[in-house]
């Protein structure tokens, strides 16, 4: 049974834990992006390989960022930060990456879905965040699905 967070954050302690478990949900998609937009970065093959390399080393630091900001917001609010390799990989909804590729099309291809994805669940926890009253949780999610929003346009870019 989960223990009830501690915080003197004045939010009621069922928002709290609502919250927690949706920041640890996203926390686990958002650290397995960084994982497999790394996976992109160190196997990536072909003419552009040096601006892909670059790019995709950006997106994610700014994803790795994005994580810190996240584990720190469950933690604030009494939570415990769910970032284990075990808890992500029960956790994470974002498909599979596989360990393959190294065509520059198939990375970038892969990795616009995956963003795309991650991007969709983010949208959906400012409004989860906003409905429960947590106008902080939905902010920093309203940051995160803007920052992924234009990562996936840099991405989607070297596809057109």
């Amino acid at each position: 049974m989960a223990k009830s967070p501690t915080s003197r954050i004045d939010l009621p302690d069922n928002t709290k834990k609502a919250m927690v478990a949706l920041l640890n949900a996203r926390l686990a998609d958002a650290i397995d992006l960084g994982l497999l937009v790394k996976q992109a970065h160190w196997n990536v093959k072909g003419p552009t390989f040096i601006a892909l390399h670059l790019l995709f080393d950006e997106i994610a630091s700014r994803v790795e960022d994005q994580v810190d900001e996240i584990a720190e917001r469950a933690t604030a609010l009494g939570g415990i930060a769910q970032g284990t390799t075990q808890a992500v990989a029960a956790a994470s909804t974002l498909a599979p990456y596989p360990t393959d590729v190294t065509a520059e099309k198939e990375h970038l291809k892969l990795l616009a879905e995956r963003l795309a994805a991650f991007g969709k669940n983010a949208r959906e926890a400012i409004e989860s965040a906003d409905e429960a009253g947590d106008k902080d949780t939905a902010d920093l999610f309203t940051g995160i699905s803007r920052a992924i929003d234009k990562d996936l346009w840099f991405i989607e870019s070297h596809l057109a």
